[in-house]
């Protein structure tokens, strides 16, 4: 009975969100506090401890440092140069949009900021290069989610965070090394949107005469602040990366293996965020208010309801359902397609990784499937349906259309053509995917 309330809370939390356009988050601390004090007799003091904190001091972090390179216009520049950068292979525009995307979210752009810089430039390029505007669209979401999903990006150092409290949260299962996994999933985000962009640009009369008449104007050199906020982004990205890299590539090297053990990349970038501000690279006041604590509380409270269904033993008793009921082979496949249908009405960061990710552990463990699979397999899941025009992402796409005539066609077919073609491409992929990594 417990656990049939607390699965009713989550859609119900989710719902109301949808609903009411309130912060998700809000409705899950409350239905936290309500079933794990008062019904399952939670001290108040336990409960808060089930704040995610680890997880927010990431976002926190890595927010604070990239949103100097946003408020500076850094981030800008560059999309700006890259295009100029392959303005002779016009009919390669699809790639290089997504290309460009990838780039920029790698590099720690957040995903709605890649759209907001992307997306109206995106959209009269297309205009201008006789290219079908959904496949544009496509192009730069499938870059910014896949870019995204690096382990140091905005994306990969949230799921690092949801993996690693997943495996604590459950009992007698070995972690797996959750940077492996976040570059595992980073390889297999780039190869399937290669495909679903590759199918788009194919697929579609309306490109045939792609890439013809296209001119691009040629960017502003970068200003003195926006070289050191590269150099610092790149030093950023070496000290991250360099350590742990080496302890896969080369397990005996014991002096990387104890670096990269002390290698925190949120604790990295408060100290190039400290050194971007005593540098003055921006404002201060700018750099903190575009911190993305939307995302944050939604994440914290979605963590807090998802604590109180380990404790209840919900997440047990649903591995256990699904290891009993699914095929073995086809567990990939549903956990990307419950996946795309959760991310087509809530966040995949908020909400359908903090539900999903609690139950692989103990699953990949009963099942032997690969966990770095079912992890990839519901990310890249809820990615595929995150073109919906009802997703944030389709939102600010549909946002840079010129006029209303235009909005309106393009939400036509964010809906009912590039939602199935996604969701549909990945759930195959998945299948495949997970059925080698098994």
């Amino acid at each position: 009975m417990l656990s049939l309330v607390i699965i009713l809370a989550i859609a119900l939390a989710v719902f109301l969100g949808y609903k009411t356009k309130i912060n998700t988050g809000f409705f899950c601390i409350v239905f936290a506090y309500l079933i794990g004090c008062f019904w399952m007799g939670l001290k108040p003091k336990t409960l808060i401890g089930y704040w995610p904190t680890n997880t927010m001091f990431v976002i926190l972090s890595v927010s604070l440092f990239y949103n100097v390179a946003a408020a500076n216009g850094t981030l800008e520049k560059l999309s700006r140069s890259l295009l100029y950068a392959c303005r002779k292979f016009p009919g390669m525009l699809p790639y290089v949009l997504f290309f460009v995307a990838v780039i920029l979210s790698v590099m720690g752009a957040a995903y709605f900021t890649v759209l907001a810089f992307l997306a109206p430039i995106t959209l009269l390029i297309c205009e201008e290069a006789n290219m079908d505007k959904l496949t544009g669209a496509v192009a730069i979401n499938c870059g910014a989610l896949a870019g995204g999903d690096f382990p140091t990006a905005a994306l990969g150092v949230v799921f690092r965070g949801l993996m690693d409290t997943a495996y604590e949260s459950t009992e007698g299962v070995e972690a797996i090394d959750s940077f492996a996994s976040a570059m595992t999933m980073f390889a297999l985000a780039i190869v399937v949107s290669l495909i679903i962009i590759t199918v788009f640009r194919f697929a579609f009369k309306s490109n045939r005469n792609i890439g013809k008449n296209v001119t691009f104007e040629k960017p502003e050199a970068y200003t003195k602040v926006q070289k050191q906020t590269l150099t610092l982004i790149y030093i950023m990205m070496a000290v991250v990366l360099v350590f742990p890299l080496l302890k896969l590539l080369i397990p005996s090297f014991t002096l990387a293996k104890t670096i990269a053990g002390k290698i925190d990349v949120g604790l990295v970038a408060f100290i190039f965020a400290t050194i971007a501000m005593l540098m003055n690279l921006a404002p201060q006041k700018e750099i903190i208010s575009r911190v993305p604590w939307n995302t944050i509380l939604m994440i914290a409270g979605a963590g807090m309801l998802i604590a109180v269904a380990v404790e209840a033993g919900t997440i047990s008793m649903l591995s256990a359902w699904i290891g009993s009921n699914v095929p073995v082979f086809l567990i990939p496949l549903a956990f990307s397609i419950v996946a795309a249908i959760m991310s087509f009405f809530s966040s995949t960061t908020g909400v359908v990784c903090p539900a999903l990710f609690p139950l692989i552990p103990a699953l990949a463990a009963a099942t032997g499937i690969s966990p770095a699979a079912l992890f990839t397999c519901t990310v890249l899941g809820a990615q595929s349906s995150a073109i919906s025009p009802f997703s944030s992402g389709g939102s600010l796409i549909l946002g840079s259309c010129g006029n209303e005539e235009e909005r309106n066609a393009l939400f036509t077919r964010l809906l009912v053509v590039a939602v199935p073609i996604s969701v549909g491409i990945c759930a195959v992929y998945n299948l495949i995917a997970g059925t080698i990594m098994h």
